[in-house]
């Protein structure tokens, strides 16, 4: 691999804009901070909305608009978290598709996520991937511990193929519950995803403390980056994150030590199998 596939996730569902203020959470915040990432090196934004008093929401409307920014604005993939946050219902979260994103999320189980329970039903699962098959939308399969790459095999086997044909997964490292942020645990997955169809990308998300330590192991390992606020809301041991470009310039800068610079959203697209605009 010459080069490396950059996403942010600016917001996600889990931090607080009191406790964080410079987390963007309105339409205007997401589409600058989007545009300054993607000048940065980002070829994908991961997207979680809020609504006006700053809390995550699903709200179909508001889904909408933000997608249609986000294309008017930037050349990014914009690709909808279909997960939300942990209380919102399947009903809600299969209806992220309905906004039209080129990319959605799609995890591969339940995970303990904190102090709360991120559900994932096999029948859910299912649900998310053909539909996702049915609309031409392409899936980021989210991994959550070890197993979850078993249940994707299965899920393949049974189901086929992903829209665009090819299968790229995402390891969430460091959420408490699910697998550790350790170059350990990359590598034992990394032996996984060798059994998945030939040619199947990863990146890796290294949740807090452990954002550096999953991103050196990615780089090395040949895998991508996923990068953002919603994942780490601290630069450095006592240093708040200023801004989403921070970490997205720090992970490019990484990516072209390794020799492997971040590629272009239209590289990203055809690598990933995204159709283009």
């Amino acid at each position: 691999m010459t080069g490396t596939v950059i996403t942010v996730a600016p917001t996600g569902a889990e931090v607080s804009k009191a406790d964080v203020p410079a987390l963007p959470v309105t339409l205007d915040e997401l589409v600058r901070t989007a545009k300054e990432c993607e000048a940065l090196g980002a070829s994908i934004v991961h997207v979680h909305i809020r609504d006006a008093a700053a809390e995550p929401t699903l709200d179909q409307g508001r889904l909408r608009a933000t997608v249609a920014a986000l294309r008017e604005s930037t050349d990014l993939i914009v690709q909808l978290s279909s997960g939300g946050a942990v209380t919102d219902p399947e009903s809600d979260r299969l209806a992220v598709l309905d906004a039209g994103p080129e990319m959605a999320s799609c995890t591969m189980g339940t995970v303990n996520f904190g102090d709360g329970v991120f559900l994932n039903r096999w029948e859910f699962i299912v649900d998310l991937h053909t539909r996702m098959q049915e609309r031409g939308i392409v899936p980021e399969y989210e991994i959550f511990d070890l197993g979850q790459l078993t249940t994707l095999q299965r899920l393949l086997g049974k189901y086929g193929l992903p829209a665009g044909g090819h299968v790229h997964v995402d390891l969430v490292m460091g959420v408490p519950g699910g697998m550790p942020g350790t170059a350990a645990a990359l590598v034992a997955c990394e032996q996984v995803i060798r059994d998945l169809p030939a040619g199947t990308t990863f990146s890796a998300t290294g949740i807090g403390r452990s954002t550096i330590p999953v991103m050196l192991a990615s780089l090395s390992a040949g895998g991508h980056l996923r990068v953002g606020m919603e994942d780490t809301t601290t630069y450095a041991k006592g240093q708040p994150v200023e801004s989403n470009m921070q970490l997205v310039a720090r992970a490019a800068g990484f990516a072209q030590l390794a020799q492997r610079p971040p590629l272009t959203t239209d590289a990203t697209r055809s690598l990933l199998g995204v159709a283009p605009r």
